[in-house]
């Protein structure tokens, strides 16, 4: 896991102290070292943490053997010693993964892509080609940022702070990614807050040439469907998740697990298990009644591992908000960013890498909406006319249920979904506040609007990399930690993908097919569990002396930086102590932190 910095331009050797102001700030990405190489056209900079290949050898930006390809690499490419026995006729200088990338490339150029696994982003400079070669991992696991420079150098790196300490661009916010935020409390995986720097998506590649960039997509979700018994879905997904544990625990570093004590971390601690006796496992807790430590110990103590509970500690929210918010670069709003920097922070005080089950509730069908939308997709048909017709006069005599409300409210469950679910500020609401741009994300396939799988191949594309993603690689790297999510493994997460939704979900329960393959490694009281939140309620959040005064620094000013981009007078109707005010006080905290945007 490592940070990733270039500048691409005529005479790069001029651009020394930029490349290295670049990797400075990224120096929580890689605290191990840090190097430069420079082509005449080209300069590359590296953060290493060092997981595999410990030595110089696997130092990086790297040269292949003939010297005319150099790589910089954010990410594990998992099962790479496969890989490389595939491309025996390299000459290997050491055992890294980021060397088997060079190998793959001088034999197929760009379409390496294609036989890539893993988690990463990368760049190879192409000497005698004379092109940068590009790519983002599937799900966005990792980030890509670039630019043009004001004197049309081609800019990229990991993090957006990167490439505003050039000091050749001055950025300027995008009003679509703001209005994407405000609804959905995260930008979106397809653009960048400024209209001048620009991410590279997940499962896309980018080839700058001549000057020009092309970016195209080298990779789709599988949008079918298969048909498979449950028997025969339980061996192939015991066998995959298997497989895809076993290769991310490669590492000559200490790796351990988070265990949270749901469903999805207890299965990846069991099979963790099956590799790695006595791993290290890590739970974050509140010290209250609905507290998930009991849970994790639960597991814990049933695979005796190294256990360690973090427990929450009453710290100043101002303060832990203002030291950990500028991470981000952008702004960003999940209310669980900060226990998620709590346990990676303790976590790296005993170790360097730590498998997650993140990506288990998109993939298997986990959340409570899923079975909402699956009992409002049942309900009545949204095509019959006459039926909401009759439904619309009923509502005017007698209440009716939420179902039935959303069923007249909404055209579809998609619809439903993508404007209620997860949404803070809604059309009218973002207008109030004179934010009017919408953003319209396209997707790799066309989803159905009555599919519960589409539904959960929309997050894939969506909250996954837009949301989820971003919390784990910021709050994991602002720690140098590494974090790795075996359920996004590629193979076992297809095989997941085109499950029929039965497999998943109905109306009386959810992740049928990780309960029906994984109970007998849980205990009788994770069996029975269901998704829990992670912390606290923002409500009690805002009965906080501390993050109120914040607050009212904040928003209740006219002349902060916020107010550039929404209106003053509007906004103070949204504070009211929950997640619309918690919305906004974060887009304030990113506008202070970023004084110089236009």
């Amino acid at each position: 896991m490592c940070g990733i910095a270039g500048i691409i331009s005529r005479n790069a050797q001029n651009y020394q102290e930029e490349i290295q102001k670049m990797t400075d700030v990224m120096v929580h990405r890689g605290p191990d070292s840090s190097h430069y190489e420079f082509y005449e056209n080209a300069a590359l900079g590296h953060r290493r943490l060092s997981i595999i290949d410990l030595s110089e050898n696997g130092k990086q930006p790297m040269f292949s053997n003939t010297k005319n390809e150099c790589i910089v690499l954010n990410g594990e490419i998992y099962g790479y010693q496969d890989i490389k026995r595939q491309y025996a006729e390299y000459p290997y200088h050491g055992g890294s993964d980021t060397e088997v990338i060079l190998a793959m490339y001088q034999r197929k150029q760009e379409n390496l892509i294609h036989d890539l696994p893993g988690m990463f982003a990368f760049a190879i400079w192409d000497d005698q080609r004379q092109q940068l070669f590009c790519a983002r991992d599937r799900f966005g696991e990792k980030p890509f940022y670039y630019a043009i420079g004001n004197n049309n150098e081609f800019i990229f790196a990991s993090e957006i702070k990167a490439i505003l300490a050039t000091g050749l661009i001055q950025p300027k916010v995008n009003p679509e990614a703001v209005s994407n935020y405000l609804q959905y409390g995260y930008v979106s995986s397809y653009q960048s807050i400024y209209s001048n720097i620009f991410t590279l998506p997940p499962a896309h590649q980018l080839i700058w040439k001549d000057g020009k960039i092309i970016v195209s997509r080298y990779y789709s979700l599988p949008a079918k469907d298969r048909v498979i018994s449950l028997s025969d879905a339980k061996e192939e997904f015991m066998y995959l998740l298997k497989n895809a544990v076993k290769k991310q625990l490669i590492a000559d570093v200490k790796v351990g697990s988070f265990l949270s004590g749901g469903l999805d971390s207890s299965s990846i601690v069991a099979l963790v298990n099956e590799f790695l006796p006595h791993q290290t496992t890590i739970s974050f807790g509140y010290d209250h009644k609905d507290s998930e430590l009991r849970f994790a110990k639960e597991i814990a103590d049933k695979y005796k591992t190294d256990h360690i509970e973090v427990h929450e500690q009453k710290k100043d929210l101002a303060e832990s908000l203002l030291s950990v918010s500028p991470f981000f670069d952008e702004p960003f709003a999940d209310t669980s960013y900060l226990p998620h920097y709590e346990i990676c922070k303790n976590a790296r005080k005993n170790l360097t890498v730590a498998l997650s089950g993140d990506v288990g509730d998109e993939l298997f069908g986990g959340y409570h909406f899923y079975t909402a939308e699956n009992k409002l997709r049942n309900h009545f048909s949204y095509k019959n006319i006459i039926a909401q017709f009759g439904l619309n006069l009923y509502k005017k005599v007698k209440p009716v249920s939420f179902i039935t409300q959303n069923n007249l409210k909404y055209s579809s469950i998609l619809d439903f979904h993508l404007n209620s679910v997860r949404n803070d500020f809604s059309a009218e609401e973002r207008k109030m506040l004179g934010v009017s741009a919408d953003y319209h994300q396209e997707y790799s396939f066309t989803p159905n609007p009555d599919s519960l799988n589409d539904i959960m191949r929309v997050d894939l594309e969506n909250y996954v990399p837009g949301n989820m993603m971003v919390k784990s690689d910021r709050m994991a790297m602002a720690n140098s930690l590494e974090v790795r999510t075996p359920f996004l493994d590629i193979d076992f997460a297809e095989f997941c993908i085109q499950l029929p939704e039965q497999l998943k979900l109905n109306n009386e329960n959810d992740k049928i097919i990780l309960r029906e393959t994984m109970g007998q490694y849980w205990t009788d009281t994770i069996r029975n569990r269901h998704k829990q939140g992670f912390g606290l309620s923002v409500k009690s959040w805002f009965d906080e002396e501390n993050l109120i005064r914040l607050s009212d620094q904040l928003l209740r000013d006219p002349n902060q930086k916020v107010f550039n981009y929404i209106d003053f007078n509007a906004a103070q109707k949204f504070l009211n102590k929950d997640h619309k005010h918690w919305n906004l006080l974060q887009l304030s905290l990113w506008a202070h932190n970023n004084q110089s945007v236009l």
